[in-house]
């Protein structure tokens, strides 16, 4: 795919009439990132990388999750603390700074540090859809793990990892030191939540349930039906915690959303990890590619 630099796209009526917002196309460190925007919200904006989606923002109402697996992660943050008290989050992997912006819009005063490594696209999304000069919200340009141990021990009541690099998970964010250092960073009763992708046969997903069966007590997951059977590729939400989770609450909102997902923990995510083990910085491999069916 040949690359643009700053170039944008008008989207015109008959007549040369502007009816839509300019799509904004430019080469970033992990690809040819895309800023396209929505035809049915004003100031709404998806954010591709070489055609993969990656983040979906409103402007006008930040609290706005447009995609499945952010709208999960949402509830994560919903449960994290009574609603409205401010939270310390560390986003690890920030696309446009969605569920940073959803944070900062439904816990005002919170606290947050998102690590993308992608320079080029931070400054992307800070010029084209800037951030809320009055949120706390830092961005450091540096790789998730060389940014995670930059975070003091008890830090953060809520981690989320989302990081992806050509549409898979790096492989040394899929480790068990890596997690080690999550479980550092956050304090006695917060949460760590996981953005993870994987098709049949599911063995990558497994094999991360382990791991962090490895370092956390308590674990959920929150996946499509069809995605927990190994019938399509699709994301699942890992979530771990030194205490017992809100799992009542996630199921009754996993339940209810627009797109209907299931709740795992306990013995049926035991069941579901089966003989899986946990993995070692010594073993681990990216995330498997999505296939090319995905995105069309």
């Amino acid at each position: 795919m040949a690359r643009a630099k700053n170039k944008r796209v008008d989207d015109r009526g008959g007549g040369g009439r502007r009816v839509a917002a300019s799509a904004v196309v430019e080469s970033v460190d992990g690809g040819l990132a895309e800023l396209m925007p929505d035809r049915d919200r004003g100031r709404a904006w998806t954010l591709l990388i070489d055609g993969a989606p990656q983040s979906h923002v409103d402007l006008d109402d930040p609290s706005y999750l447009s995609f499945e697996y952010q709208r999960r992660l949402g509830h994560v943050i919903d449960l994290v603390a009574p609603p409205g008290r401010p939270v310390q989050v560390v986003h690890l992997g920030g696309g446009a700074f969605t569920l940073a912006r959803y944070v900062a819009a439904t816990r005002p005063r919170s606290t947050q540090q998102v690590v993308e490594r992608d320079a080029a696209l931070v400054q992307l999304v800070r010029r084209e859809l800037p951030l809320d000069p009055n949120a706390r919200i830092r961005v450091r340009s540096v790789d998730a793990r060389e940014g995670l141990a930059k975070v003091p021990d008890g830090w953060a009541d809520l981690v989320i990892a989302d990081v992806f690099s050509g549409a898979r998970t790096p492989a040394h964010l899929t480790s068990g030191e890596f997690l080690t250092d999550v479980r550092r960073v956050v304090n006695a009763g917060g949460l760590y939540a996981a953005n993870l992708a994987d098709g049949p046969p599911l063995a990558h997903l497994r094999g991360q349930i382990a791991t962090a069966a490895g370092v956390f007590p308590e674990l959920a997951l929150i996946a499509d039906p069809t995605v927990l059977r190994g019938k399509r590729f699709g994301n699942a939400v890992l979530i771990a915690s030194a205490l017992p989770l809100p799992v009542l609450e996630l199921t009754r909102r996993a339940a209810s959303d627009p797109h209907p997902a299931r709740v795992e923990h306990g013995k049926a995510l035991r069941d579901f990890t089966g003989g899986a083990t946990p993995v070692t910085d010594a073993a681990a491999v990216a995330s498997p590619a999505p296939p090319p069916s995905v995105f069309r």
